[in-house]
């Protein structure tokens, strides 16, 4: 590999066969490895649509290796406060074998441009406590007090954009 050449890409998904190896890394890292129960991993908003845009992350070999998402409009609302500028990125999810490779970073700046590309100033999200180093040093600020969801504990967290 040639330096600075990163080991994987980093799309936007597209059909099918994408959000299945999107369901697939979040099966593997929240489901099997988080333990979040699939009913409540899996929403209504895991469909492709205007609102909701799906980012995967493939090795050299088409192997998914990460995956997340943004939701904007009037599906992000509930969670912005009514704010149709704000985006929200979630279900971020890196497979153990490429944890340390910037997949986690690449898919989040991602999410940020294609937020950028629909208008949108900035993105909330709500890191799992132990991530919250992570989404600082992209610089998301948190706000409020520590709430669970799917028994982990999470914080809300901004960055303008």
């Amino acid at each position: 590999m040639s330096a600075g050449r990163r080991p994987f890409a980093v799309r936007i998904a597209a059909g099918g066969a994408d959000r299945e190896a999107c369901f697939a890394v979040r099966g593997q890292v929240f489901v099997i490895e988080q333990r979040v129960p699939q009913e409540i991993e899996y929403d209504r908003y895991d469909e492709i649509g205007a609102d909701t845009v799906h980012v995967l992350a493939v090795g050299e070999n088409g192997t998914p290796l990460g995956a997340g998402r943004l939701l904007h409009g009037p599906d992000a609302t509930e969670r912005t406060g009514g704010d149709l500028g704000v985006g929200v990125l979630g279900r971020l999810a890196v497979v153990p074998a490429a944890r340390g490779l910037g997949v986690g970073v690449a898919l989040v700046r991602a999410i940020e441009d294609a937020a950028r590309e629909r208008g949108l100033t900035a993105v909330d999200l709500h890191a799992q406590t132990r991530a919250l180093g992570f989404y600082e040093r992209l610089g998301y600020s948190p706000y409020g007090e520590e709430f669970w969801e799917a028994a982990i504990g999470h914080r809300a967290m901004r960055r303008e954009l």
